[in-house]
C-alpha cells in the first residue's frame, strides 16, 4: 500500500525523502519535523514555478519516501539545487511536484510504507509547531505527510509577516501528539486548517490528522 495508491497518472505529487540511518536514528519528531519544513523549503525555493499551483489544485499530493544516507546521498546529487532540511539527527529534502507516473527510477524505487522511526520522551517545541492526532496510531511516514501538509496550508494561508518572521528565526517547527479530545479541543487555536486525509492509505477517508498551532498568538 502507498501513498501513490488510486492517483491519476498525471497528477501531480511532491516528493519528499526522509534520511533513515539505522545505525544512529533520529527521532520521529526530528523525522516529522524535517519531513514538513522540507516540503515548504521546497517550495520556498521556486514559488514561482507554475507546477506549485497545478499541484495546489490537485489536493496537495505528498509522497514521503525514505532512503539510507547512501541513497540519501544519490538523490541529493540528481537534485544538487534542492535545500536539505535539518532537524536534530534528521534529514530531508522536498523536490518540485512531480507528475505521479513519471517519477525518476531513483526515486520510484524509494519505500513510502513502512517509515517508522523511534520515539523520543523529550518534546520537540517551537513557536510554531505541528498538532498530530495521536488516536489514529499513524506511522511515521503517513504522520509524517500529514505534518507536511498542515504546514504548507499555514504557509500559505498566513499573514506574510508572521510568516517572515518565522522564516529569519530559521523556521522552526514543533511537534505534538495529542488524544483526539485534545486535538479536538486545540484545533479551535489553530493557526491554519485542520488537515483531513484523503483516506488512500493507514486512515479513514475523512480523518482530522494535523493542524498548526501558533504560540506568538
Amino acid at each position: 500500500m502507498t501513498e501513490l495508491r488510486d492517483r491519476d497518472p498525471g497528477e501531480l505529487v511532491q516528493p519528499i525523502i526522509l534520511r533513515i540511518d539505522k545505525e544512529d536514528p533520529s527521532s520521529e519528531d526530528e523525522g516529522l519535523s524535517a519531513v514538513a519544513r522540507a516540503a515548504v523549503i521546497a517550495y520556498l525555493q521556486d514559488p514561482q514555478n507554475p507546477d506549485w499551483q497545478q499541484w495546489a489544485s490537485q489536493a496537495y499530493a505528498k509522497s514521503v519516501r525514505r532512503a539510507n544516507p547512501k541513497m540519501f546521498a544519490k538523490v541529493l546529487e540528481m537534485f544538487p539545487e534542492q535545500m536539505v532540511s535539518e532537524v536534530g539527527k534528521a534529514r530531508a529534502v522536498g523536490l518540485p511536484p512531480l507528475p505521479a507516473a513519471d517519477l525518476p527510477k531513483l526515486i520510484a524505487k524509494l519505500q513510502v510504507s513502512g517509515t517508522q522511526l523511534p520515539k523520543a520522551e523529550e518534546v520537540l517545541d517551537a513557536q510554531i509547531s505541528i498538532v498530530l492526532n495521536k488516536s489514529l496510531n499513524m506511522s511515521t511516514g503517513k504522520a509524517a505527510a500529514q505534518a507536511a501538509h498542515a504546514l504548507f496550508a499555514w504557509l500559505t494561508e498566513s499573514p506574510a509577516e508572521e510568516v517572515e518572521a518565522w522564516l529569519h528565526a530559521h523556521a522552526p517547527v514543533g511537534i505534538k501528539h495529542l488524544p483526539r479530545r485534545e486535538f479536538d479541543r486545540l484545533s479551535r487555536q489553530a493557526a491554519g486548517p485542520v488537515i483531513q486525509d484523503a483516506g488512500r492509505t493507514e486512515i479513514e477517508p475523512g480523518s482530522v490528522t494535523a493542524f498548526v498551532i501558533s504560540e506568538a498568538r
